[in-house]
């Protein structure tokens, strides 16, 4: 500890005496500062295990090297021998928002797929709007090729109708049905024979497994 010089007998009249004690009170004022406070301002280093941790709503973690989190869906693609669509899983980009969640389903569903499977969605066709009622109903709005060009036939619509519903309620089940829109309006039908004036639900009937066997469920 730092001493200082006794101070003289006290004189409230004496102005030198006034200066010393305002001089020995700056010295220990400056000597906390120096020894006590500034040396545990700078000793405590932040929390390794707090520093730059993300804070996640959603229960979901990013993936190694910032790449963005994905999840597992099922599309819905047309079997080798045309007698029915098979279920497909894929990764796609995880989104916190149920409509942008949609977006990245429909878009999947709408892609190319690899041989031996086939897409059932008209080649051109992509997805200009997307909507989520309160009800749980959502409308996918395609682009006018989804019907225009349609290769007709009512299994072929059938196939292409609930590829798209299908992709959005089965993957997300807060959704209850799905109308198709073509170019931001209600249509009748995509190429004549399935009825799209109102939402559809989910229909499994013409789904097969992995082995081609028609699936039972729903």
């Amino acid at each position: 500890m730092i001493g200082l010089p006794p101070l003289p007998p006290f004189d409230p009249r004496d102005r030198a005496w006034q200066l010393r004690v305002g001089v020995g009170a700056a010295g220990l004022v400056g000597a906390w500062l120096l020894f006590v406070a500034l040396p545990n301002w700078y000793s405590s280093p932040a929390d390794p295990e707090s520093a730059g941790a993300e804070i996640s709503t959603t229960g979901s973690t990013s993936a190694p090297g910032g790449s963005a989190t994905t999840i597992k869906v099922t599309l819905f693609h047309g079997s080798v021998d045309g007698m029915g669509l098979v279920g497909v899983e894929r990764d796609v980009r995880f989104e916190a928002n149920p409509v942008e969640q949609a977006r990245r389903i429909v878009e999947a569903q709408l892609e190319p797929v690899d041989r031996p499977l086939v897409s059932v969605v008209p080649a051109g066709t992509t997805l200009r709007a997307l909507y989520i009622t309160d009800r749980g109903e959502a409308f996918v709005d395609l682009s006018r090729e989804v019907s225009s060009e349609h290769q007709g036939g009512s299994l072929s619509e059938l196939y292409t109708v609930y590829a798209i519903v299908n992709a959005v309620t089965v993957n997300l089940p807060a959704i209850s049905s799905v109308q198709i829109l073509v170019e931001g309006h209600e249509v009748d039908t995509l190429a004549g024979h399935v009825d799209l004036r109102h939402p559809l639900r989910t229909s499994l009937k013409w789904v097969n497994d992995q082995s081609g066997d028609r699936s039972t469920r729903r």
